[in-house]
């Protein structure tokens, strides 16, 4: 418990920061036309995949227990964002195919 209150003391304009980058994507997903959805999750699963080399890179420098849970943590909901991301884009492209 001493080590989250020291880690969340530590960086608490780094939290902040997070905090209002959720807010800025949260509206501007919102305000996205829909013709421009696969696209965009094409740019996301790219932006995921990169989330992942960068937590495997923290976890392999993670020098407590907190690190490198956080940076699982990380792993398995990047992993998981591009799985449901392709599987998302792969959906809606099927949408414009012709049927035999």
């Amino acid at each position: 418990m001493n080590e989250l209150l020291e880690f969340l003391s530590n960086n608490l304009e780094l939290i902040y920061i997070l905090i209002f980058a959720i807010f800025i994507g949260v509206e501007l997903i919102k305000n996205v036309p829909s013709v421009l959805h696969t696209p965009l999750m094409s740019g996301a699963n790219a932006l995921s995949g990169v989330v992942i080399v960068g937590a495997i890179l923290v976890m392999l420098e993670a020098k407590t227990t907190l690190a490198l849970t956080l940076g699982f943590i990380a792993v398995v909901l990047g992993i998981i964002n591009v799985v449901g991301g392709f599987a998302v884009t792969d959906r809606m492209l099927q949408m414009f195919k012709k049927k035999k």
